[in-house]
């Protein structure tokens, strides 16, 4: 009776410190299981920021609004263009006014400026204001910050 009791001391005893084992082998478990699924988020987030290719776009662009649904920040609305291509709205004659400051412009290349801007549709603004940037042409602060009202404008919308 005493080896039965001295025998059940010692099972007892080994179940005790694998108790705390087994607890650690856990623990370490779920923390590997918390940073395999962070490590999926930061990637799925870092593919979605990616840009897609124009043929991409040009498939699943909703004629509406503009928007191919396929960035986070519809880039149409955020005046950065992700290809270099530069787009003409009946504008060739702003050339001119490649590199020269806005503050330097003459009364007529201002009214060339403004006359151009004045016939945009709201839709065309942004689409205009990419160009103007990739062309290195400088907007008078006026005209700026008419352009930047009427994108804010059609983010709300």
């Amino acid at each position: 009776m005493q080896q039965s009791t001295a025998s059940n001391a010692s099972d007892l005893k080994n179940n005790n410190t694998m108790i705390p084992l087994i607890l650690f082998v856990c623990l370490g478990i779920v923390i590997l299981i918390i940073f395999e699924v962070r490590a999926r988020k930061q990637n799925n987030s870092e593919q979605s920021e990616l840009p897609i290719t124009n043929s991409e776009a040009s498939d699943n662009r909703n004629e509406d609004d503009g928007c191919c649904g396929e960035h986070l920040v519809c880039e149409r609305e955020t005046l950065l263009q992700t290809n270099a291509e530069v787009i003409y709205y009946d504008d060739e004659e702003l050339d001119a006014l490649i590199g020269i400051p806005a503050e330097n412009y003459t009364q007529e290349q201002y009214q060339m400026i403004r006359e151009v801007f004045d016939t945009l549709k709201a839709s065309d603004v942004p689409g205009w204001v990419r160009s103007i940037q990739l062309r290195n042409i400088q907007l008078p602060l006026d005209i700026r910050e008419e352009a930047l009202l009427i994108v804010v404008e059609r983010r709300k919308a």
